[in-house]
């Protein structure tokens, strides 16, 4: 099954593929962990997207409750994904949204505050 998103380890220098492989693999786990799984990642950081694009005044409340546990739940996930890679500079963990997903989820969000 295909993940509602993908996860990347960008700037690893010469990392070997196994451990970047891994490294990814741990990040993903944490993040599911820490959010509720791959879906719940998904909405969570399409809320702190778009919270993190316009000013706080025009974030609705059930955004601003999404967005809130993104800072969080990534410090978590990229200190479990870098945890036994020693130094590797300026390496980062890099999560995009599927394209249908990012349009599920705005549809889902519109017929939300719809209801």
């Amino acid at each position: 099954m295909n993940k509602p998103y993908t996860v990347a380890l960008a700037d690893a220098g010469d990392l070997p593929v196994a451990h970047r492989i891994s490294a990814e693999v741990r990040f993903i786990t944490a993040i599911e962990r820490a959010l509720g799984g791959e879906d719940e990642v998904a909405l969570v950081y399409r809320a702190w997207l778009e919270a993190s694009e316009c000013q706080a005044s025009d974030v609705d409340a059930q955004s601003a409750v999404l967005a809130v546990r993104w800072p969080k739940a990534m410090d978590a996930a990229t200190r479990a994904g870098m945890r036994n890679l020693g130094d590797i500079g300026e390496a980062h963990f890099q999560l995009r949204l599927q394209p249908r997903i990012q349009s599920e989820i705005i549809a889902t969000a519109a017929g939300s505050s719809a209801a």
